[in-house]
C-alpha cells in the first residue's frame, strides 16, 4: 500500500508559478515510476510529467519548457515546479505511483488531487 499526498495547489494569475509536492508513504526509490497527471473539467485525465527508473523523464508537449518534475529520494517526495502558467493549465493535479510486481501484476496509486486554478 502506498499513500500519496499532494500539496501546493491554489489560485494563480496567468504567467505565475506554483510548486506542487507529492509525499509518498513508501520509499520512492522502490517505486518504478512516479508522476503527475491532471484532469480539467470535461476532459480525461492526462499525463503531465513522470519519472521512470529515477532519471527517465517525460513531459506532455503542452508543458515542456514550463514545468519541471523532480524527485527527492531522501524526503520521499516528487515535485512539479510549474512556471509560466496558462489558463488552460487549470485542473486538478494528481500524483501517481506505479509499482511493478514481477510475476504478479502492476499496481497504481493515486493521491487525492490538488486544485490548480490559473485565472485573472
Amino acid at each position: 500500500q502506498v499513500q500519496l499526498v499532494e500539496s501546493g495547489g491554489g489560485l494563480v494569475q496567468p504567467g505565475g508559478s506554483l510548486r506542487l509536492s507529492c509525499a509518498s508513504s513508501r520509499s520512492i526509490f522502490t517505486i518504478y515510476a512516479m508522476g503527475w497527471y491532471r484532469q480539467a473539467p470535461g476532459k480525461q485525465r492526462e499525463l503531465v510529467a513522470n519519472i521512470i527508473g529515477g532519471d527517465n523523464i517525460n513531459y506532455a508537449d503542452s508543458v515542456k519548457g514550463r514545468f519541471t518534475i523532480s524527485r527527492d529520494n531522501a524526503k520521499n517526495t516528487v515535485t512539479l515546479q510549474m512556471n509560466g502558467l496558462k489558463p488552460e493549465d487549470t485542473a486538478v493535479y494528481y500524483c501517481n505511483a506505479l509499482i511493478l510486481r514481477v510475476g504478479v501484476d502492476n499496481q497504481e496509486y493515486w493521491g487525492q488531487g490538488t486544485q490548480v486554478i490559473v485565472a485573472s
